[in-house]
């Protein structure tokens, strides 16, 4: 059994896969062209905003998001320290702070209620980050943001076609960052990412920034300094076919969910991931990137279903502030309580829509027995 089996949900799509590569060896044109822009218009599309920017991985995605907002050095960007480190690696990239925030242990996702305790003459913007899949606060976070006049950028890498009250996720604060790694909802066959804002002046900035400061209009002619992050056309295409099946995808990974839930209620030791209301009508506020329990025995469940051919993860066994690369801020045990319990306690169950029926049975079987030992 496969913690995650791209093979699996390669084999539904090969077809459409190998036609969409085709066309690229066709046209052959191989970096930026029709495809890439076709990709882009469609995920504008699907994420219901005006601009949607590919660039080669959901970390640049974070960093010219910074950029293009002229975030840098003695600025301060609060964000959690439960999550992937490139989302904070970027801010201190950029020369700025990253302010740490701890979470709702029911989310998983920063805490409202304690980021305005943060904010100081220094603070620039926030970064949400929509851990798992699931919709962050951002009715209060926008809030807080408007009435201290901050930006706004949503990391929502891991969340790509949830909703909060009807609007998709990466579309409500002035940037939205996605990453398209293979094991997303949304993944390519490598790296890439994309970039999404309602606002034109800094979709044309980040246009600059990703492309060496050129406008692509005027070759060679440098307005800024940027970088090389680019999608390449062959990845464009892949991500073109797979953006057809997202909602699909993501449906059925609700469905396992659901399965995890309804059986995994029955045991008494483990605290189940909470589906937060953030929506409205039909839409998806959780769209289970990850299956992620609580569970006193983690290590023990964990080596037991090891044994039993089970795989698991545990996203993220040592929160950001007591990383070694992050000991220059000076954090201790105890800053964030709420983050370094739930590290402990956190484990990952396979969720990809792919997984079939009996190896879901045989994973929920397997926890079972563990605990009736």
């Amino acid at each position: 059994m496969h913690f995650v089996d791209l093979a699996k949900q390669y084999k539904t799509i090969q077809q459409e896969i190998h036609s969409a590569i085709d066309r690229v060896f066709q046209n052959g044109v191989y970096i930026g062209g029709a495809e890439v822009e076709a990709c882009e218009r469609e995920m504008a599309n699907f994420l219901h905003v005006k601009h949607a920017l590919s660039v080669n991985s959901g970390t640049d995605a974070l960093f010219l998001a910074l950029k293009a907002l002229d975030i840098g050095p003695e600025d301060e960007v609060i964000t959690t320290p439960f999550t992937f480190i490139a989302t904070a690696e970027v801010i201190a990239n950029i020369g700025a702070k990253p302010i740490f925030v701890d979470i709702d242990p029911r989310s998983f996702n920063i805490d409202p209620e304690k980021i305005e305790e943060k904010i100081t003459k220094k603070t620039k913007a926030i970064m949400p980050v929509h851990l798992f899949g699931q919709a962050a606060a951002m009715g209060e976070i926008m809030k807080i943001a408007k009435q201290h006049r901050l930006f706004v950028i949503e990391d929502a890498c891991q969340a790509i076609g949830a909703e909060y009250k009807g609007k998709k996720l990466g579309a409500i604060g002035d940037i939205g960052c996605f990453s398209f790694f293979p094991a997303k909802n949304l993944g390519t066959y490598g790296d890439g990412g994309l970039v999404v804002t309602n606002n034109a002046h800094l979709a044309e900035k980040l246009v600059l920034l990703r492309n060496h400061g050129s406008s692509e209009k005027e070759k060679y002619r440098h307005l800024i300094l940027g970088t090389n992050s680019r999608l390449d056309a062959i990845h464009a295409a892949i991500l073109r076919v797979k953006l057809k099946f997202l909602n699909r995808w993501n449906a059925k990974r609700i469905e396992h969910a659901k399965k995890y839930t309804k059986i995994l209620s029955l045991v008494p030791e483990i605290i189940l991931p909470v589906t937060l209301r953030h929506f409205n009508g039909k839409n998806f506020s959780h769209v289970f990137n990850q299956y992620t329990i609580r569970v006193k025995r983690r290590d023990a469940l964990r080596k037991y279903l090891a044994d039993a051919g089970i795989p698991t993860m545990v996203y993220y066994p040592l929160p950001l502030h007591l990383q070694p690369a992050f000991s220059y801020l000076k954090h201790k045990k105890g800053d964030f309580p709420e983050s370094e319990h739930t590290v402990r306690e956190v484990l990952s169950f396979s969720i990809y829509p792919e997984l079939s029926l009996k190896e879901q049975r045989s994973i929920i079987q397997n926890i079972k027995k563990f605990f009736a030992k």
